[in-house]
């Protein structure tokens, strides 16, 4: 019996059969679906498309005299009037009352030099001037007494010998007077001489002008030749704020298109934001044959307390003067940046790898560059080509040069 019922059992292989494949379905989706999502992520980035090897170009200030600018060339601010201050005598500088940058008048005294001796000079010379007249005084007094002597004389009748005596002492006493006149003179031209020399040891400023460097300090020996090792030529080095102009060297051969009275429009390397109205003042009658160049010197039209001696400048010459309206800059980008869609113009504007179709107002063409009204900023970069291969937020990359 127990026989029996072993023999009864059997195992059933007609459902078992697809559970594998059904294993390996499940498996293949878990695996392909993630594959396909993350496929689907890359393909939205455009991580399958190859980027766009574009050319670049920026948005900038520019100015309207651009349009009309004949020449350009660089140089350098130079002060017209300007002087290194030394004393007229060899001295120690005991004082000094300026400083770089101070501002001072013509005949400001700036510094002085030790003037103990001259001036003891001044005083004795001082001193003889009183005693000279002193002695006029006295010689005055004797020649009174001389001349009434004399006249007594002439009146009564004495010997010859007294006579020529009273004459003889009133002679005298004229010629005392005389020479105490003399050396009243003489003590009087003395003492000038003594105050000139005390005047030497004071430096004056020659005209006005601002200090631009401090050449001695006290204590220095100063002397006009600067003959000794340790001497100072000069105590300080100024110039007249006023006289600024731009000194340009100009090509021989662009010559023809400049004249004295010229506008101009000067920009200075440390002012960039910047443009000075300027008018050619000089061209140096001479050239330099080792440059093949002209000396132009540019005057500033109106001055100002930035402008410094020995800044690097660019000069603009123009055809006209420029116009009030002109004289403020414009935001503009070339005109081969700019593409025309349904009527609007618009920029592409680079966002990190990839573009921005941007619209934007347009103003005045402005030589190769057009004005932008609205839309970008100045700096902003843009594509520049090829803009036919372009479209909102494709990606690109900047073409190597």
């Amino acid at each position: 019996m127990a026989d029996e019922d072993l023999s009864g059992l059997k195992i059933d292989k007609t459902g078992g059969a697809f559970r594998p494949a059904l294993r390996k379905k499940r498996v293949v989706i878990w695996i392909t679906a993630p594959v396909a999502v993350l496929l689907a992520v890359l393909a939205a980035a455009g991580l399958f498309y190859p980027r766009v090897e574009v050319e670049t170009a920026t948005v900038s200030q520019v100015y309207p005299s651009q349009t009309f600018t004949l020449l350009n060339a660089s140089g350098y601010v130079v002060a017209q009037r300007k002087a290194s201050v030394a004393p007229k005598t060899t001295g120690t500088l005991e004082w000094l009352g300026v400083e770089e940058g101070s501002r001072v008048r013509a005949g400001e005294i700036i510094a002085r030099l030790e003037n103990h001796d001259v001036t003891a000079g001044r005083d004795q010379a001082a001193a003889n001037l009183v005693n000279a007249r002193a002695s006029l005084e006295q010689a005055e007094a004797e020649l009174r007494d001389a001349g009434l002597a004399y006249n007594r004389q002439k009146e009564l009748v004495v010997a010859q010998a007294d006579f020529d005596a009273a004459d003889a002492r009133y002679r005298k006493a004229r010629g005392g007077v005389d020479g105490a006149k003399a050396a009243i003179n003489a003590a009087r031209a003395a003492l000038r001489g003594a105050e000139a020399a005390i005047e030497y040891t004071y430096i004056r400023a020659p005209f006005d002008a601002v200090v631009l460097t401090k050449d001695a300090d006290v204590g220095d020996i100063v002397t006009p030749i600067g003959a000794a090792a340790t001497a100072k030529a000069a105590v300080v080095t100024i110039a007249d704020m006023g006289s600024l102009q731009v000194e340009a060297d100009v090509s021989e051969s662009n010559l023809e298109k400049i004249r004295v009275g010229q506008p101009c429009e000067i920009q200075l390397d440390a002012l960039p934001d910047l443009r000075f109205g300027g008018a050619i003042h000089m061209i140096v009658p001479t050239a330099d044959r080792s440059k093949a160049t002209v000396l132009v010197k540019v005057r500033f039209l109106e001055p100002d307390s930035r402008i410094l001696p020995e800044m690097s400048a660019k000069v603009a010459f123009l055809q006209r003067t420029v116009k009030e309206d002109e004289k403020r800059p414009r935001t503009a980008v070339n005109t081969a940046a700019v593409i025309t869609r349904n009527g609007k113009s618009a920029l592409f504007l680079i966002k990190g790898e990839r573009v921005a179709e941007t619209p934007v107002t347009l103003g005045n063409r402005i030589g190769d560059m057009v004005e932008i009204l609205s839309g970008v900023k100045a700096g902003a970069k843009v594509a520049l080509k090829p803009l036919e291969r372009l479209k909102d937020g494709t990606k690109i990359k900047s073409a190597e040069k």
